[in-house]
């Protein structure tokens, strides 16, 4: 019942190649990816330049990638797996009702049939991405983890494991069949609470991920929470989520 933009990046030779089918990739917070004119604080991830490059180096297999605007008040709710809060200190409580399944409704129901219908994807889920930073990490995390038939493919940058308890250790923990999954998870030495994210990766790495097959953990050192950050992160999260098939 709500609206947003949505951006959409076509990697070169798209047009020229009529036959040619593609991955892609849905990025959460869609006004940092592509343009700082839109993006929080005016610094965006570069998403799309850094995609061009390594797609013309042939580093990464072509990718269409897909930015799903948040819409602002709603993102808390639209982002977190479980209802909870948020304590801002010296600012007024912000309270979550939990909705990512609903919105991960959205991206699979509704996003996602109009994406494969409109340009020439390769639908499957081995070829299907989905990624995001903070609480779009966590969301990230949450939905791969309980829809492996949508999304394989996880980009996971400083996950907010903090929410809820840890709800996020509590999903993984509770994993009886390890779904397949490639995951990238990062997060900076700078942010607070970061050996939060190396305990997850230890945790899935108990569930049976692979370390440097299907899971890629990277600490940046003095790497802190912001969009230049995860901007600065993006080329070595493309280069393990889709690597140039030989």
């Amino acid at each position: 019942g709500n609206s947003r933009d949505i951006w959409v990046y076509l990697p070169p030779g798209y047009r020229r190649f009529s036959r040619t089918h593609y991955p892609v990739l849905y990025l959460h917070d869609g006004q940092n990816v592509f343009d700082a004119a839109t993006s929080f604080a005016g610094v965006e991830w570069g998403v799309d330049e850094t995609s061009e490059r390594l797609i013309r180096a042939r580093t990464i297999e072509p990718v269409i990638v897909v930015a799903v605007a948040n819409i602002g008040e709603e993102r808390v709710h639209e982002y977190t797996p479980t209802p909870g809060v948020i304590e801002a200190k010296g600012r007024r409580k912000k309270r979550s009702r939990g909705l990512a399944p609903l919105y991960g409704h959205f991206l699979m129901e509704e996003l996602k049939p109009y994406i494969d219908g409109k340009y020439r994807t390769k639908p499957d889920p081995e070829f299907t991405g989905l990624g995001g930073s903070s609480l779009g990490g966590l969301v990230t995390l949450a939905i791969g983890i309980l829809n492996p038939d949508a999304f394989r493919r996880l980009m996971v940058m400083s996950p907010s494991i903090w929410w809820d308890d840890f709800a996020i250790y509590r999903l993984v923990d509770s994993i009886k069949r390890k779904p397949p999954l490639k995951i990238w998870i990062d997060t900076g030495t700078a942010e607070p609470g970061w050996e939060q994210t190396r305990e997850l990766c230890n945790r899935l790495v108990e569930k049976g991920w692979k370390p440097g097959k299907d899971l890629l953990y990277m600490e940046a050192d003095h790497g802190d929470h912001s969009e230049a950050a995860w901007a600065a992160r993006v080329e070595p999260a493309l280069r393990f989520l889709f690597p140039r098939l030989k």
